[in-house]
């Protein structure tokens, strides 16, 4: 894990490219509403929105959020956005012209929910003296957990693309077919695996804030 903090960038620079990142969400809005794009329109406003959690996790519900963690979601939003403006100067889609760029927003996108998974998990078995979650059951949990996510996931999309063709309007999300469906929930699992494996390095703060909440409220 040392030799992984030793690859990041300061603490500083970490908050800077987070705002860099929320900046840029906000010109992509505007590239929407000027292309009158609705796709790219709520997906960057989505994005944007979820960027405001770690401050009101932290803020409201005093959980920490390190910049690690603020990056970490910011990136995963601004990747997922930036796919559906394109390059600038350009109204390419890179999900559908850069064949891996789909994967890389999955198993980022993943890799949130499971470490939301993680986090309740680790709070509940710390929190609760009863309950006893052995390391091999967690990580399958989380497999799961992130498995189920990324399934309903992919039944929204479906759902979608069947609205917005019966009604003649633009898709906000997009199906790509069968083939696409599972090569989503292959790299949804790697997301999942990577914090099902080293998650506890990083959300040990978080669970144990949850933890606390949980006790405050059993009090």
């Amino acid at each position: 894990m040392r030799n992984l903090e030793s690859l990041l960038p300061s603490r500083e620079r970490q908050r800077q490219l987070s705002y860099l990142m929320e900046l840029s969400l906000v010109g992509m809005l505007f590239i929407g509403l000027d292309r009158g794009n609705a796709g790219i329109v709520v997906n960057t406003a989505v994005a944007l929105a979820v960027t405001q959690l770690p401050p009101i996790l932290e803020r409201d519900y005093g959980i920490p959020m390190d910049p690690r963690l603020t990056l970490w979601i910011t990136t995963a939003v601004f990747l997922h956005a930036f796919g559906t403006v394109g390059l600038p100067g350009t109204t390419t889609n890179l999900y559908r012209e850069v064949w891996w760029w789909d994967h890389v927003t999955h198993a980022l996108s993943a890799s949130l929910v499971a470490a939301v998974g993680y986090a309740t998990v680790r709070a509940l078995d710390e929190h609760a003296e009863g309950v006893v979650l052995p390391r091999r059951f967690v990580a399958v949990f989380i497999l799961l957990f992130v498995l189920a996510f990324g399934v309903l996931w992919e039944v929204l999309e479906f759902a979608i693309a069947l609205a917005a063709d019966a009604l003649g309007t633009e898709a906000v999300l997009t199906q790509y077919g069968l083939t696409d469906t599972m090569l989503d929930l292959v790299f949804d699992a790697v997301g999942g695996l990577v914090v099902a494996l080293w998650g506890g390095a990083y959300l040990t703060d978080v669970s144990g804030a949850i933890r606390e909440r949980f006790d405050s409220r059993a009090d």
